[in-house]
């Protein structure tokens, strides 16, 4: 019997997720910048989620949109590299939560983000992170999250 490799790709199949082709920039700027064997994602929010959290939306909806905002940037990532197989570790998310004034709990908006991470990465997946409420996002986003990986060898 061979041991027989799941990717992480088949891993987001199992989990009933398809990752689409990653969302064009707003602005003048790109997806991601690479140097060395880091990628800094910029920011993705969703098509999906709107609203402020505490006022519009529940904790559960921004744990839904804090979901779709990693599948999105999963999709950077995989446009970049080809293969989400060479992220050899999630460094660190960063995310932004769109807040009522007395809304707290943007961590447990954030976890949508991080328990998709381990569910596709496990062990790799696990990172460093802040989630921070801000007073509105652009397009009246929920959520809005950036990343880093290190992934194998340079470029």
């Amino acid at each position: 019997m061979t041991n027989q490799v799941i990717t992480p790709e088949k891993r987001l199949e199992a989990l009933g997720y398809t990752l689409k082709t990653p969302r064009k920039p707003i602005g003048n700027y790109v997806g991601c910048i690479r140097t060395g064997n880091l990628i800094f994602t910029s920011g993705q929010g969703t098509d999906e989620y709107r609203g402020k959290l505490g006022q519009d939306c529940t904790v559960e909806e921004g744990y839904d949109a804090a979901r779709q905002c990693m599948l999105n940037l999963l999709s950077v990532i995989k446009h970049e590299l080809g293969d989400l197989s060479k992220v050899k570790r999630v460094v660190k998310i960063l995310g932004f939560v769109n807040s009522a004034p007395d809304f707290t709990d943007q961590p447990k908006v954030l976890n949508g983000s991080s328990d998709l991470l381990v569910q596709v990465f496990g062990e790799k997946g696990k990172h460093g992170r802040s989630a921070v409420g801000m007073a509105q996002l652009p397009n009246n986003n929920m959520v809005e999250v950036e990343m880093i990986v290190e992934v194998e060898g340079e470029e």
